[in-house]
């Protein structure tokens, strides 16, 4: 059914049926709206204050649910710091995991990750693996890890993945993303649609970064230009593009124009079936629900569900594979399972200039 709503939220010509479901999500989503709205008034107003750091605070967010390249665009401000020498250290709510976050936990020291996807959350055990240098903390209070991570580390600058509505922590450099295809899709608020605010709520980001999860440039450009006269403010694109599937266990790379399966548990997966559909010949798709947690019946569906098809390579994203991993480590499989890596082009110095 969640799978079945972020579809609906996105869907461009729905039918009655959907057209309904989406109006009696409206009633709902009234008492949800007016909530936020009296939220942001108070920060606006100072009736609520936030919470000031040492550091130097980027929040890396987005006003949509789920899918938009958040941890990607993440990973590429904390490399840019890392090169200029910096202590960083990245703060995430670490959902998905099993472990309780009501606490700061230390995921990563720089070394790479101390937990399991499965324990930690993908994003956080990611993120881990890919920024070695980089301090990762996860905890649903933001201002209880900013001060853990300051206590131990004093870094210059902590980077808050998907931050932007978490206003209780001030920031010195607000970074909103919005997906080039998907954009606000059918403009409402939760539960009827994706916004997790109202769209007017943009004027608050310092920089919009448009992230295009395709080859269609020049649609992608002409979206930049529509936000710059809309919303008054600069405007950046962040493309985002394949590079190679690669053997999650042996590192082999998965040999263009095989015939392939692909499974993911992300939000706004499309993109990453559009990718593999440029080198690859996909026959067929599994979806499961957002930061959706793997076991072994899932990993015998996805066999089952290969076989039926005559498939041998199956191919997911890395932060599906991260969760993967421990779960069939002890298993022998009678196909192959690949991630498939992508590439950010972003001019990370010129957005994070200040």
């Amino acid at each position: 059914m969640k799978l079945f709503i972020s579809k609906l939220h996105y869907k461009k010509n729905p039918n009655i049926y959907e057209k309904t479901i989406i109006w009696l999500l409206r009633a709902v989503s009234l008492p949800y709206n007016l909530a936020v709205n009296v939220r942001n008034k108070m920060y606006d107003k100072k009736i609520l204050c936030s919470y000031g750091s040492k550091s130097f605070v980027i929040s890396v967010g987005n006003i949509t649910t789920g899918g938009v390249g958040k941890t990607p665009f993440t990973l590429e401000t904390a490399k840019y710091y890392l090169s200029l020498n910096k202590k960083v250290a990245i703060l995430s709510r670490g959902y998905g995991g099993e472990l309780s976050n009501k606490e700061p936990r230390l995921i990563s020291d720089g070394s790479g990750a101390k937990y399991s996807a499965k324990m930690a959350g993908d994003e956080p055990v990611w993120l881990s693996e890919n920024c070695k240098g980089a301090y990762v903390v996860t905890c649903s209070s933001r201002i209880k890890a900013e001060k853990f991570v300051q206590e131990q580390y004093s870094p210059d600058i902590i980077i808050l993945d998907d931050g932007f509505q978490h206003r209780k922590m001030k920031r010195d450099l607000d970074i909103m993303l919005i997906d080039a295809k998907n954009k606000f899709g059918n403009g409402y608020t939760l539960p009827a649609g994706p916004l997790r605010e109202n769209i007017s709520n943009v004027r608050r980001a310092d920089k919009i970064v448009v992230v295009n999860k395709s080859f269609e440039t020049k649609k992608a450009l002409k979206y930049c230009d529509y936000l710059k006269k809309r919303f008054k403010k600069e405007i950046y694109l962040c493309k985002i593009v394949p590079d190679y599937a690669y053997n999650i266990f042996t590192g082999e790379k998965l040999e263009k124009e095989e015939k392939i399966m692909a499974f993911s548990a992300i939000g706004q997966a499309g993109g990453f079936y559009d990718f593999l559909k440029t080198d690859y010949r996909l026959i067929a798709v599994l979806e499961f629900e957002d930061h959706h947690t793997y076991d072994t019946d899932d990993i015998s569906q996805i066999i089952h569900f290969a076989q039926e098809e005559n498939i041998t390579h199956i191919v997911t994203t890395e932060k599906d594979a991260v969760k993967l991993i421990e779960v069939i480590n002890n298993i022998e499989l009678p196909v192959k399972i690949y991630a498939l890596k992508l590439k950010a082009f972003v001019d990370i110095k010129e957005v994070c200039g200040v």
